[in-house]
């Protein structure tokens, strides 16, 4: 067992056999200054300070050999697997971009970037929503391999990481995010949803960095 330590004084035993860091959307149209994020008028830059310490903790979880899950949020060409309540609401999911249709898989802007390109044997998760967990095979590929703790990390915060957070709560797994490998284009966004994994004592989790994960390797 490590023990990552974690704010307001609090520590968490974590066994990295039963341990996976999950990756959550690190996409070129959220991410790249050529995205669709970017020439939408989004701040991207938090969102790379944010990649710098995600590739830390890819580093980190792979030479502790835990297992590593990246995914894509992504839908069908003819947006068939859309709900319609984004459709209704004016998603712009489908909109041509400087890198293809807007969250069109197998559009160019829909590809993880570069820095964290999974390896041979990482599990790659595409999702028509916000939840890693949402129609996915996610939950029975982490039973599969008697996966416990989740080390979150991924953008944006207030979306689609604390969608998973809060399924992967609901499904009784631990769930630690990683403040500095995660990010919103306002960053109050992502202060809030920090504040909400603190509430009610720390009721979806632990919140933890990079710095204290690196800590792992020596301790």
């Amino acid at each position: 067992m490590l023990n990552l330590k974690c704010e307001r004084g609090r520590t968490f035993a974590m066994n990295p056999a039963k341990t996976a860091l999950v990756c959550i959307d690190f996409q070129r149209d959220f991410l790249a200054r050529d995205g669709m994020a970017a020439a939408s008028g989004d701040p991207v830059e938090p969102l790379l300070e944010a990649l710098s310490a995600a590739r830390v903790a890819l580093d980190v979880a792979r030479q502790l050999g835990m297992f590593v899950v990246h995914t894509r949020e992504g839908y069908a060409p003819d947006l068939s697997d859309l709900n319609s309540n984004r459709k209704q609401s004016g998603s712009i999911v489908g909109v041509a971009g400087p890198l293809g249709r807007f969250l069109i898989r197998g559009e160019p802007g829909s590809d993880i970037v570069d820095e964290m390109q999974p390896l041979t044997g990482e599990v790659v998760i595409d999702k028509a929503g916000f939840s890693s967990f949402h129609r996915t095979r996610l939950d029975s590929i982490l039973r599969e391999r008697g996966i416990e703790t989740l080390l979150l990390t991924g953008v944006t915060t207030q979306c689609c990481v604390a969608s998973t957070l809060r399924s992967a709560v609901d499904l009784g797994y631990c769930c630690v995010l990683l403040q500095d490998a995660c990010a919103a284009y306002d960053p109050a966004d992502h202060e809030a949803t920090l504040r909400a994994i603190y509430s009610e004592s720390n009721t979806f989790g632990w919140v933890s960095d990079t710095t204290r994960l690196k800590a792992l390797r020596t301790d």
